[in-house]
């Protein structure tokens, strides 16, 4: 960690005394270096949230802050059991429970899952998006460099956003015009007090986009083209069909006519 020395607390209302609108309150608490693992504690007491008395753990005496607590300072000196259980506290329970929270929260604490970075652009014209997702913790920053500087004008930041796995997502977009200069722009991930950083060169290659490539366009041309030949081949035949049917039609009416005519003659 970057700080040579970290402070965990444990806090434990132990005393919560409230009588005629006077409140009495003492916290006994532990603290571990991590520098040097060792362990530390105190105890503290208030009287309307002002400092009233402390425990020294040395002479296991308590220490009147105030000239109201000197009366009970030496009440409570007195009272042996309750300074032995302060005691046990702040040197066997305390430091326990702190190591056991240390090493349950440290995988959550400590966990770092890096993004999975996409560059996307909806049309050729539109803005160029720098996608990571699958990223944990929230603490990270992504924007577009230019030359290995990072740049703000042209560059729209989005919200980091949660996944429904835990994990997060965001992106940040660009506006470039010039395709010729894409290669000397970066998108940047880095997580906040890391030092790796992921770094997507702007690649048209790599761009991911919903719209429909000219080669994409052959296949469905063709089909199209095929659909129109087969409609206008059945159509014609149809059209043939119908009006020889309708030809053929007639004629038996002719040969009736004649044959009428013929018998009226004899």
């Amino acid at each position: 960690m970057k700080n040579q020395m970290c402070l965990f607390f444990l806090l434990f209302l132990f005393c919560h005394i409230s009588s005629a609108g006077a409140i009495l309150q003492c916290i006994p608490g532990c603290e571990l270096d991590e520098t040097t693992g060792q362990f530390s504690g105190f105890v503290h007491c208030g009287y309307n949230g002002e400092d009233f008395l402390r425990l020294d753990l040395k002479t296991l005496k308590w220490i009147a802050l105030s000239p109201q607590a000197s009366i009970i300072k030496q009440i409570w000196d007195r009272n042996t059991t309750i300074i032995e259980y302060y005691k046990d506290l702040i040197n066997h329970r305390f430091p326990y429970l702190l190591q056991r929270f240390l090493e349950y929260g440290r995988k959550s604490l400590m966990r770092t899952d890096p993004p999975s970075v996409s560059l996307l652009q909806k049309t050729p014209s539109s803005a160029v998006s720098c996608h990571a997702t699958g990223f944990y913790p929230d603490r990270a920053l992504m924007f577009w460099s230019k030359d290995g500087e990072e740049i703000h004008e042209g560059v729209e930041h989005g919200e980091i956003l949660p996944n429904h796995d835990g994990t997060f997502q965001m992106s940040v977009d660009l506006n470039v015009s010039s395709a010729e200069d894409w290669r000397r722009y970066h998108c940047v991930f880095q997580f906040v007090g890391a030092v790796d950083r992921i770094i997507t060169e702007l690649d048209g290659t790599l761009i991911r986009t919903n719209r429909v490539k000219p080669d994409n366009l052959t296949v469905p041309v063709i089909a199209a083209v095929v659909v129109v030949v087969v409609m206008a081949t059945a159509g014609g035949y149809m059209a043939y069909k119908m009006k020889k049917e309708a030809e053929d039609s007639t004629e038996p009416r002719e040969d009736t006519n004649l044959n009428t005519e013929t018998n009226t003659a004899h």
